[in-house]
This record gives C-alpha cells, structure tokens and sequence, in this order.
C-alpha cells in the first residue's frame, strides 16, 4: 500500500481496491487477534490506552521505588509462605530485608516507605506452622 492515489480516482474507491488487492494476495492473514473480536471494545475511553497496554505487554509498571519495594516485599513474605524449604525462607526473606534496609538508610524518592525488616525467625516459624515442621 505504498502507491499514491492517481489523480482522478476517488479516495474511497483506490482506498477499497488497495485493502481488496492485499486481502486476496493474504496480507492480513497472518495478523495477530484475526477473526477475534476488538478487546475492550465496551470500556471507556482512555487517551492513555495505548502506554498501559504497553506497559502490560512488556511487564512494565510505573510506581514510585518506595511503593514498588512494599509490592515486592509482600511477594517476597507470599514467596517466603510457599518456600521448599527452610533455607529458601531465609533466603527471600534476608534479600528482601537487605533492599528494605538500603531504603531505609538511604530513602528514595516518593512517599515514605513505612517498612520494616521483618523478623527472620517469626517468618520461619510461621512457615514451619503451615508446613507442619
């Protein structure tokens, strides 16, 4: 579709021939969502649509550190919960308490972080409750 539109032909009518000529030689068969529905078709409006679904598709996030450390550091506790072994809870727990500790020291920018590091000991023996150890 990189040939300009001659002089005298309607822009509907070289538009409709230039779509038609590419669908039958198979131009638009191997897109991706063909013969699908549009997605979120029903929702509202955004005039950002297009960063969050990039963002999504490339496992982006945009949080401030502070508050993108607390989410990491509930995954790293849910993490902790679901461990093998003793030694992975003490693990996640001690890399998540290093980066807690750092911040702590040295705060990042945005909102204050209101984190601790936890109790090693307290999640290990929560850990061996729920696993019976």
């Amino acid at each position: 579709m990189t040939e300009r539109k001659p002089p005298g032909v309607g822009f509907e009518t070289w538009t409709d021939r230039q779509i038609r000529e590419a669908t039958e030689r198979g131009e638009f068969a191997d897109l991706p969502g063909f013969g699908k529905p549009l997605p979120d078709l029903n929702k509202p409006y955004d005039d950002m649509w297009w960063v969050k679904e990039k963002m999504s598709r490339e496992n982006l996030s945009f949080l401030p550190p502070t508050l993108a450390l607390r989410k990491e550091a509930e995954d790293a506790l849910e993490a902790a919960a679901q461990a093998p072994s003793e030694r992975a809870v003490r693990r996640i727990v001690g890399e998540i308490n290093t980066k807690i500790e750092q911040a702590v020291r040295q705060p990042p920018p945005g909102p204050p972080l209101n984190l601790e590091p936890y109790d090693v000991e307290r999640v290990v023996s929560d850990w061996r409750a729920r696993h019976g150890k």
